[in-house]
Formats: structure tokens, sequence, C-alpha cells
């Protein structure tokens, strides 16, 4: 472990002592948006990873999931046919089944709120994806504790555009895209259609069944974006949003192999009508006004056999048969009423401010119901109805100043009161108000033209809230607020043209650490693992985070990404196991993507990526861990003037590996309690074609 994470740290240090190589290739200027301003990556006070369009190219498929490995520091949490439950820097939930939503990690479509919902995020059209590690106390507040996720897709041009994509590939694969967009009428106003279906088997068989369906894809996306200048001082871009997934769920086998026994399998549905209105108006003398006002609507239904098997599968201990589903709509309004002045130190001002309102509001309804015929319990069916609402209200404001030539200072504090009701049939009642502050000071220098370095302390919240459910114990009814705060030292740099990189050292203390667990009530009823948040006296996370870009040549890139991180819980009880000093839950030692790519000046082009992860703990209520794992990914092919050729394997060497894992009883008659895991996917191939009408 000690010489992984020596060999990690070596890496930027190694790509740096190439800066004299050749500077016959450049790369392009990153810029980050996700910030309260747009300011070029270099000049960010804070660890960022930009995943621009080319690379999302050159290294996707179809969906964010196929590129997470190319983020230092960021984990993800399995259990649902998506991944929409986010670990950065180790923080994050590993799941939601209650009706009250309070993630750690924000998650942002076009500046739509998808935070623990964030299924919808395919590849199809997208322009860039932005991760910021670290607590957003100032830009984001409490849904932004460890960090945001923000996926951008392709604004309108007044160039017409068409373009279409077919996707084939083993496991029944088949998908289709297609764009259409152009200008309207004289003025500036342009539009963007962007419209597809993807299918899949899922990479799972039922043998019971005999089906290859019952953990497959079926997902079908459109979006409608239109900017237009209806005025010299006023830009309105406007994004409307439908998703219709309609996956299946039987992910999980007694054996913990592909091949499950399920009589009842599950869904992990999701239908999605959202919209977003950005309004950008310059007409005041010395500030500008941004307004981002976004909702969405999202019905979702999550169910899955309980017992994972089937009359014949348990024989004699039949009927033993359960089956859990939820069904959850969750509607949000949220408005970002910005003032920026119009002075700005990325463009040479000595001073610069901005001051910001914030509203989101949240509606969640969910429905649980368990339905079981069992031979020692007996038949039975319960259903659990609940309402959640909250309303969450901010200011905040950043000031910077230039204090030398070379030197930039800035300030930001946010203030922000959450008050939320929650009831449901079981008689529970929570009605939490509270207020919170973040916050984030920090001092950027520039070395010379080509490198800055920065020290930024920040500090993030997240509220409180409270476990739902009648087995709940009484103890673990309600948990506290978690503030964080965030120490970190950090370098941007790059030679002029053809390297470029970045690294992050960063402590972070947790103080009332809020901590995701469980326990199973009843050792033969697999429905009554409860799950539940507490909290921890404090924590520790801390570690580095490093980026290099080197183009050699015009044909060669060579992408390197690297992470490495140290977590534990201080003073932390878990019923009779004391947790003091021990790692945390979904928080792997070392990460790394090792990307090389090629491109032909004549059209051909190819690139792997190596992806590695640490082993790390499932959950807190055990000590099963998650192997370590190298995946390799491959894509090939041949572009064309107006087509694109490839071919591309996902785990090229089929790797067995698993990204969730529980330790619980479910099998009679003893029901000892044994390791469960959800494996990942195989290996997967296929081609993907791509046209654009010109």
């Amino acid at each position: 472990m000690l010489h992984s994470r020596r060999a990690l740290c070596a890496i930027p240090l190694l790509f740096v002592s190439l800066a004299a190589v050749a500077d016959d290739a450049s790369l392009e200027e990153v810029v980050v948006t996700a910030q309260l301003r747009d300011r070029s990556l270099r000049n960010l006070p804070a660890s960022a990873t930009v995943l621009d369009s080319q690379t999302l190219q050159a290294a996707g498929v179809q969906h964010f999931e196929d590129v997470l490995g190319l983020v230092p520091n960021l984990n993800w949490s399995a259990g649902t046919s998506r991944p929409r439950y986010f670990q950065l820097r180790g923080i994050g939930e590993l799941e939601q089944w209650q009706g009250a939503p309070n993630p750690s990690v924000g998650f942002l479509i076009d500046g739509i709120d998808f935070s623990g919902v964030g299924m919808p995020a395919t590849l199809a059209d997208v322009d860039r994806i932005e991760v910021l590690r670290g607590p957003q106390g100032t830009a984001y507040g409490a849904n932004a504790l460890g960090g945001l996720i923000s996926v951008n897709t392709r604004a309108p041009r007044r160039e017409t555009d068409a373009s279409a994509n077919l996707l084939f590939g083993d496991y029944g694969t088949r998908g289709i895209n297609g764009v259409l967009g152009g200008p309207i009428g004289d003025g500036e106003t342009a539009w963007r259609l962007a419209a597809g279906n993807y299918r899949s088997d899922g990479f799972r068989r039922d043998s019971f069944l005999n089906r290859t369906d019952t953990n497959g894809y079926d997902e079908s996306n459109a979006r409608l974006r239109v900017s237009a200048q209806p005025l010299d001082s006023l830009h309105v871009d406007f994004t409307a949003m439908w998703v219709d997934l309609d996956n299946g769920y039987d992910a999980f086998a007694i054996d913990n192999s592909r091949t499950t026994l399920s009589d009842k399998p599950g869904q992990d549905a999701q239908k999605v009508h959202a919209g977003s209105l950005r309004l950008d108006y310059s007409g005041a003398n010395a500030f500008d006004i941004v307004s981002l006002t976004a909702f969405g609507d999202s019905n979702s239904i999550y169910s899955f056999d309980g017992d994972w098997g089937n009359d014949q599968s348990w024989g004699a201990n039949a009927p033993y048969d359960y089956f859990e589903r939820f069904d959850r709509e969750r509607r949000t309004v949220s408005e970002d009423l910005r003032f920026i002045s119009r002075a700005s130190i990325e463009h040479g001002a000595n001073f610069a401010w901005l001051a910001g309102l914030y509203f989101l509001r949240t509606d969640e309804d969910v429905t649980q119901q368990d339905v079981w015929r069992d031979l020692l319990f007996g038949d039975g069916t319960s259903e659990l109805d609940s309402n959640y609402r909250a309303t969450n209200l901010a200011a905040y404001g950043e000031l910077e100043w230039r204090l030398a030539s070379a030197t930039v200072f800035s300030v930001g504090l946010r203030g922000e009161n959450r008050n939320a009701d929650y009831h449901d049939s079981d008689a529970a009642a929570f009605s939490p108000d509270e207020t919170m502050f973040g916050g984030s000071v920090s001092l950027r220098h520039d070395f010379g033209a080509r490198s800055t370095g920065y020290l930024t302390f920040a500090r993030g919240y997240k509220a409180g809230g409270f476990n739902i459910g009648a087995d709940v114990p009484d103890a673990n009814r309600s948990f506290d607020s978690e503030a964080l705060s965030n120490l970190e030292a950090g370098m941007h740099a790059s030679n002029g043209g053809s390297l470029a990189g970045d690294v992050a050292l960063f402590y972070m203390r947790r103080y009332h650490q809020q901590v995701q667990s469980g326990a199973q009530l009843e050792p033969g009823n697999p429905l009554t693992f409860v799950l539940f948040t507490d909290n921890a006296a404090q924590g520790e996370n801390y570690g580095l985070e490093a980026t290099v870009r080197w183009r050699p040549t015009t044909q060669l890139l060579v992408d390197a990404r690297a992470a490495v991180l140290e977590t534990r819980y201080i003073d932390y009880q878990l019923n009779d196991r004391n947790l003091d000093g021990r790692e945390q839950a979904h928080a792997p030692q070392y990460q790394f993507d090792l990307g090389v790519e090629y491109r032909h000046p004549q059209g051909l082009f190819a690139r792997v990526d190596f992806a590695g992860v640490d082993d790390f703990y499932f959950d807190t209520a055990n000590d099963e861990r998650a192997p370590a794992r190298v995946l390799t990914n491959l894509k090939a092919g041949y572009a064309g003037d107006h087509w694109r050729a490839e071919v591309w394997i996902q785990n090229l060497f089929d790797r067995y590996y698993s990204q969730r894992g529980f330790y619980f009883s479910l099998e009679p008659p003893d029901f000892p309690a044994k390791r469960y895991v959800q494996a990942g996917d195989p290996r997967h191939a296929g081609i993907t074609l791509t046209y654009t009408f010109r």
C-alpha cells in the first residue's frame, strides 16, 4: 500500500520533469463555469477536474458512469441501475431509502438540481463535466459539503447543425441519438434539440425466469435548448428536458455472481420533466445581473426481490418470498440571483465583488410497500406514506483584492436557513429549522506567466435530520448537522503549450460527522435491514490529487490522473463496535487513471485507459471491503470529414469486481450472516457510428 501511494505521488514529478520536451503541440485553456463567476482553471483557488467534450468523446461511451474513473477522489455507491450516490474525498451518501433527501455532493445538469437522482446523466450532446472537490460553502452551501458535479450540455449555435449517432454492442446493446439545431430569424436566436434512446440487457441472467433483461436498460431522453439576445444588454438561455428511464433492477445474486434466481425482479425507473432559464443582464453601470431559475419533477420507482430467490431455490424452506418497492416523487424549484461587479480580477482589475440570493424548495412524497410470504412469519404487507417539504434560503457574497501584481486575496461568506417538515402514516413528524454558515478565504499567487499557487481555507456545512421508519431505534431517530473545515494548498502549471497539470494537498476536519450505517433487526426477514444516519464526534480526511496532461506531439496525448486519500473516524461508537480511528466507508486510499490517446492526421485514433481503485470498506456496520481493481477500457476508430466510426471495449480483461456490498442474514433455515456484493459489469464491447450533416 505504501509503495503504491509513493508511486502515485511521484506521477506529477515525473511529468513535470518533461517540461522541456518539444513544444510543437498545445493544449487548450480550461475554463471552469460552475463557480460563482467563470474563470480559467489556472486562476481557480481550488481542486477541480474538467472533462471537456474531446475527453468525453475519447474515453466515454454512453453515460457519466463510463468516465467516473477520470476524476481523482470520486467514488460512487452502487445498489442502483445507474450511479446516483457519489463520494468526493470520502464524503457522500451511500443510498437514500427514506423520504428526506440530504445530499453531501451536489449534482447539476444545466443548472437543474439532480442531487441524489442523477441517473439522467447521459453523455449524449454533453459539452463538459466539471467536478469541484471540497466544500462549496460560498457557492452552493448545504448541498455541496463534499463538492459539486456539474454537467453542461452543448449550447445552441447560429450555424445549422445536424448529426445522427448509432450504437451497437453485445448484451443486446443498441442506441440511437440525434441532434438538430440552427438559427431562428435574423438576430442572435438559436436552438438545439437532442434526443435519443439506449437499450441493453444489463449484464445479468435470471436463470429461474430464463431471461437476460431483468437488469436491463431502456433509457429515452430529449432536450431542447434555446438562446436569444432580445436586447443588447440581455442574453437568455432556456433548457427543457424530458427523460424516461425504464430500467430493471436484478443485480444481487445469492452466490455473488451475475446469474440471479429472482422470481420477482425489481425496477429502477425514473421519469423527469425539468427546465431552466438563465438571464444575463449587462445594462447596469457597475455590475451585471445573473438570474438562474430551475425546476425539476422526478417520478421514480425503485423495487427489488428482497430474498433474491424463489420457492424452488429455497426448497423445504419455502415459502420464503419478500419484495420491496419505493414510489418517489421529487419536485424542486430554485432561484439563484447574482449581482456581479463589471470589474474582474480575471481581466486585470484590482478589486471585484459579487453578491447573491438563493432559494430552493424541495418536495418529496414516498410510498414504501413491503410484501412477503414466509413459512415462519406468515403472509403480509405493510405500507408507509411520507411527505417531506424543505425550503432553503441563503445570502452570499465574495470579495477579491489584488494585493500585488501577482497576488490575489479573496474572501466569501454564505448564510443559509433550512426549514423542513416531515410526516408519515406511522404518525412520525419532524420539523427541523436550522441556520448555517460557510465560506472561504484564499490567497493566490502567480509564479510567472505559466504557474499559479494557492492556499485556501473553506468551511462547509450540512443540515441535520432524522431517520424514518417504525423499526429505527429511538436512540437513532435524529442526527446533528455537520460542519467541515478544509485547508488546501495547490498549484496549476503549464509550459505554455504541450504540458499542463495541477496538484492539490488538502486536510479536512469534520465536526459531528454524519455517518450512514445499518442493522438487521430480524435475521429471518431480509426487509428488516434498517439504514440510518448517525454522528461521529469528528472525522479526518486528507490527501493529494494530481492531474497531468502532456502532448509530446500533435498526434499523442498522455492523460494521467491520481489521488491519495487517508480517512478516519474520531471518537465514534456504533452499538458495541468501537470505530475510533477506523477508515471511513467508500474512501479508497488511492485512485488513478492513465490514459494514452493517439490521433493521426488522416483520421485514425485510439485511446486506452487504465483505471485503478484501492480496496475500501463497504459500510461502517461491518468490516467487509471491496477488493482493489484495475480496469482497462479501449476505444479505436476512424474519423472522416462527415463521419466517425469507433470500436470500444469496457473492462477489456473481464475483471470481476464489486462496487457495493452488505453483510447480513438472508438464507434459511439457519440464516448465517454472510457477505453479499453487487458484481460490477463484465467485459462489454460494441461499435458507434456518427454522421454529421453539413
